[in-house]
């Protein structure tokens, strides 16, 4: 509210009213240079790396699965928006990157159309039918996702080699999938049998799974990025993936028939998408929690999450459900570690 107050001022000499209008307004009083648009484009380019190596290695299937993608995410929300007389939000860059993230979280050789099956799961059913840009309880990427693994879980499983030819068996399938079915002599095989093989591939990204599994660094360099640029606090990705590492190299040999304390725990916080999970998506501002204490949970959880369905589950790879599961109790985090408003008191038998 904006009320006027009148008062007399003394001039020299002179004696008159003025006008003083006064603005009240609620907090915050914080301004900055930042924007959705700002930084919804800033986390594409964190991914751009990451997605063009895809591309490189993967080949063209893939960067056509990305521009469809991309371009029916956008498409989709214009639609929804204009049919239900909404504001036009196509230019803030959060549809391109939902699509983006759809496209480097399937297999690069999918049918196109089912990416845009995927699109319209993600940006219809999971974003604007629950108020749009700001309402979403799950990651919309993820959902899509979901949705096609549910539908078409072959074509969500084959992979490709380098040279662009599907391989069947254990050449073709993923790390996680070869440790999970065929063991850890099993996984070194697929590496010509070096440990150091296995760790730079993972490393470097020349290996079987999707875009956002290959490229462990350049991933990373994005996730750092953005921890530069103030979009994500560093320690909930950090808890997620040490997490995995940790309970991983505490169970993860159980299920080898090693006994605990002999997992290895530099594999699986590199194989699958642990690190664009954890990077990218456990730190959405929109389905993650509010306060620094919530994030740390949710990342805890969904790291403990991730191992449960890696070493029990009947898929190799659990980021995605994990991360999901996590969002439905993203409004309970924030209300365990509501943070008390400064210089208000507890009321007795207040829980």
């Amino acid at each position: 509210m904006s009320p006027e107050i009148k008062g007399q001022t003394n001039g020299a000499g002179a004696s008159g009213t003025q006008e003083v209008r006064l603005t009240v307004s609620s907090s915050p009083h914080v301004r900055c240079n930042e924007s959705i648009s700002k930084i919804m484009w800033s986390v594409v380019a964190a991914l751009v790396p990451a997605a063009a190596f895809g591309v490189y290695y993967f080949g063209m299937n893939a960067l056509i699965n990305i521009i469809v993608s991309i371009v029916s995410a956008v498409v989709f929300e214009y639609l929804w928006e204009k049919l239900l007389h909404k504001k036009i939000t196509i230019k803030d860059g959060s549809a391109v990157i939902t699509g983006l993230l759809l496209a480097m979280c399937v297999s690069p050789l999918l049918p196109w159309w089912m990416c845009i099956v995927g699109s319209f799961l993600a940006i219809v059913v999971c974003k604007q039918s629950m108020g749009g840009l700001g309402y979403n309880l799950f990651n919309p990427a993820h959902v899509g996702r979901a949705g096609l693994m549910v539908s078409w879980p072959v074509a969500m499983t084959t992979w490709t080699q380098v040279n662009g030819t599907v391989v069947d068996g254990v050449a073709g399938a993923t790390p996680l999938n070869v440790l999970k079915h065929g063991g850890h002599d099993a996984l070194l095989q697929l590496f010509g049998g070096d440990p150091a093989t296995m760790y730079q591939s993972l490393f470097f990204g020349f290996r079987n799974g999707s875009m956002g599994e290959t490229s462990t660094v350049l991933l990373v360099l994005g996730g750092l990025f953005l921890i530069y640029k103030g979009y994500v606090k560093w320690q909930a990705p950090v808890v997620m993936i040490a997490t995995v590492g940790i309970m991983m190299w505490i169970f993860g040999g159980v299920t080898l028939g090693t006994g605990l304390f002999s997992g290895d725990p530099l594999f699986h916080m590199m194989a699958g998408g642990l690190i664009i999970g954890a990077f990218f998506m456990s730190t959405d501002m929109v389905t993650a929690p509010i306060t620094l204490k919530g994030q740390i949970i949710f990342a805890l959880g969904a790291g403990l999450i991730t191992v449960l369905i890696r070493l029990l589950g009947g898929y190799p790879e659990g980021v995605c459900y994990s991360i999901l599961l996590m969002n439905a109790v993203t409004p309970l985090i924030d209300r365990l570690v509501k943070p008390r408003i400064f210089g208000s008191v507890k009321a007795k038998g207040a829980n």
